[in-house]
């Protein structure tokens, strides 16, 4: 056979072949990496998975995710962050926290990483500016700094006066130190008496709301927190059965049966934070997408758990309040 007619015949033999053969490709993987738990984050992944769809990826199709989940170990977040980078995922998706951020950051320089984090991701060292994030790195920012003196507010006129306020954050947050800074600032302005309160794990929840009688706190403001948000129901579930009023930053916690929340909408940042991974995936690069920011703060007052407590929420407040859960 002449070489003319050998080549006419291959290229006749490939026009055979199943179209999906011809056509199979690589399916991209995008890694999900987070310190809490799996079914504390279920919420926020699935409006993850709905900014994939409006991008045209559907996991199990198209698109393979793979998970890791550090349980509430913060301690466990570096060799998980290693792990991913070695896998040569396509893109690696931070769900909340920014100490998860930065392992992330620090276990690749070249895989395109989306964060979803509470802090500032400039101060934090994550990106070069909002506008330009400059490297492999952007996302979302919820910016829970500036909502610490609103929040804080709320609870000074829930409490009465004779009582504390208290405050409940995570010590391993990359954060802490500027939010309790915020806090001990806020507090005085108002004339507060302030109680920090630490926990890094579930397992320390029962005692520190087992003291508050004993330091006399009358309201809570619980700072947004990875280990916090996967563990929204026991949260509320402790601050109800001790007749606390608490204020969260997320409505996930007032649907729950919490008091209050005030604070960005966390679904609409995960379905941003999809969108972003979509375009990754299509040829995007982290450094021209501009880090964004919450475009809408809500406050959602349960007044079926303020009855219950015997908490007579203040009118200036039900006036603002984006929702009443009756």
């Amino acid at each position: 056979m002449r070489r003319r007619e050998f080549i006419k015949a291959i290229f006749g033999l490939v026009a055979t072949w199943p179209l999906g053969a011809r056509a199979q490709q690589r399916v991209p993987v995008v890694g999900i990496i987070s310190v809490a738990s799996s079914s504390g984050l279920a919420t926020r992944l699935e409006a993850l998975r709905q900014g994939l769809r409006e991008e045209g990826y559907r996991e199990g199709q198209n698109l393979a995710i793979d998970y890791r989940f550090g349980e509430d170990h913060p301690e466990r977040l570096q060799d998980l962050a290693v792990d991913l980078a070695r896998r040569q995922v396509d893109v690696i998706v931070v769900a909340g926290g920014t100490n998860t951020a930065l392992a992330v950051k620090a276990a690749s320089t070249t895989i395109p990483i989306v964060f979803s984090i509470g802090g500032d991701p400039v101060k934090a060292g994550l990106v070069a500016s909002l506008n330009r994030p400059g490297g492999n790195i952007t996302g979302v920012a919820q910016f829970s700094e500036f909502l610490i003196t609103k929040r804080l507010e709320m609870a000074n006129e829930l409490a009465s006066r004779t009582t504390a306020i208290g405050a409940l954050l995570n010590p391993t947050n990359a954060n802490v130190q500027l939010r309790v800074s915020d806090l001990q600032a806020a507090a005085s302005a108002l004339g507060r008496k302030l109680h920090i309160l630490y926990a890094t794990s579930e397992q320390q929840f029962d005692s520190i709301f087992a003291s508050v009688a004993e330091q006399q706190i009358g309201a809570l403001v619980v700072m947004d927190d990875p280990v916090f948000e996967g563990n929204v129901e026991r949260l509320v579930q402790l601050a109800n059965q001790y007749a606390l009023p608490a204020i969260y930053q997320y409505r996930r916690f007032v649907e729950a049966g919490g008091l209050m929340s005030y604070g960005p909408q966390l679904g609409e940042g995960y379905r941003q934070v999809g969108l972003y991974v979509g375009r990754i995936l299509k040829g995007e690069k982290p450094a021209n997408l501009p880090v964004l920011l919450p475009t809408k703060l809500e406050l959602i007052i349960n007044l079926k758990t303020a009855k219950a407590l015997g908490v007579d929420i203040p009118p200036q407040l039900l006036a603002r309040a984006d929702e009443l859960i009756e």
